[in-house]
């Protein structure tokens, strides 16, 4: 007989044998602890959001969740061990712009793809980004603004989080579609530019709605603007870029969950049922809104939805980085 024919039915033994463990293991999930893997520092949005939602989940699940902050690399080294570990559903990524969408477009060697790479299974949450401005500013508009800077002969000076963050792209947008002499002016991260803006050393800043609506509420910065498609309820006086004639402009930090590609449906549907009770629990909403996170959409939780979405944001910062002169480093 051919060896080769005798070794088929073995093979399918083989085969039927894996696929009946691999359900078995889906079934019985989770049967150990599942880890959360924050590619930043603790105490960020990214960190603060994981621990809210695990905290949830954990006791519906009957397992710990652990949130390990893996920080390195603008997120690459914490996103880089989730895309590299087995896809079993014990092993998640918290995800956000500048680990999944401005860092794989910047990168020199680019080592994972996220739309290949990983899967978008639930949003978190997002917080809108806003323009900011110092109350001795002679302008209490968008529009004005855009005004004052063309007349102004050094332009007006806005601080982002640094080059190729997550805002310093939607800024270079803005630029582009009104025109407006906003000169950039990168820290190192969003906290750093607080100080100055306080110390009177910078003009703006374009930062997300959490960072600031303190400085607003007290009178120590006038934010024009909120690029988020309502209003936001922490600051209803603000109108949105949209309101001010800026069709369609939309820019926020999200937080998201995501799962290395090939993870098995049935593990990401029931995380995504988890997902959406928490974020309808009136706890965890009166908590995202007190971060100034608006609480994810029924769409926010569907995969199609999140592709889309995350397509949608690398587009975006594809236009971003050409507009500005970005080159992979």
């Amino acid at each position: 007989m051919n060896p080769i024919v005798a070794r088929r039915p073995l093979l399918g033994v083989i085969a039927a044998a894996l696929t009946a463990r691999e359900a078995t293991a889906q079934a019985n999930w989770p049967d150990r602890p599942i880890r959360f893997v924050v590619p930043f520092a603790a105490g960020g949005n990214t960190d603060v959001l994981a621990r809210l939602y695990g905290a949830h989940i954990s006791p519906k699940l009957g397992q710990p969740i652990v949130v390990e902050n893996r920080s390195g690399a603008s997120g690459a080294i914490g996103t880089e061990a989730v895309i590299r570990s087995r896809p079993d559903g014990y092993n998640f990524l918290i995800g956000s712009p500048g680990s999944i969408v401005n860092s794989p477009l910047l990168m020199a060697d680019k080592r994972f793809d996220p739309i290949t790479d990983l899967t978008f299974v639930a949003m978190f949450g997002q917080v809108p980004m806003v323009l900011i401005v110092q109350p001795s500013m002679p302008v209490r508009t968008l529009p004005e603004l855009v005004t004052f800077s063309k007349a102004r002969p050094n332009g007006v000076s806005i601080g982002t989080s640094g080059i190729g963050g997550a805002n310093h792209l939607p800024l270079e947008l803005f630029k582009a579609e009104t025109g407006a002499n906003l000169v950039h002016v990168p820290y190192r991260g969003g906290g750093a530019t607080l100080p100055d803006f306080v110390a009177g050393n910078v003009d703006g800043i374009l930062i997300e709605l959490s960072s600031v609506l303190d400085l607003h509420r007290d009178g120590r910065g006038r934010i024009l603007g909120v690029a988020a498609p309502q209003r936001s309820p922490q600051a209803p006086d603000v109108p949105t870029f949209i309101e001010a004639g800026y069709r369609d402009f939309l820019a926020a930090s999200f937080v998201g969950l995501f799962a290395p590609a090939g993870t098995p449906t049935p593990i990401l549907a029931r995380v995504q049922t988890l997902i959406s009770d928490a974020a309808n629990d009136p706890e965890v909403r009166a908590r995202l809104l007190s971060f100034s996170v608006n609480p994810p959409t029924p769409e926010e939780l569907t995969t199609d939805h999140l592709a889309r979405f995350l397509q949608g944001e690398l587009a975006k910062a594809r236009r971003a980085i050409a507009i500005a002169g970005l080159k992979p480093g």
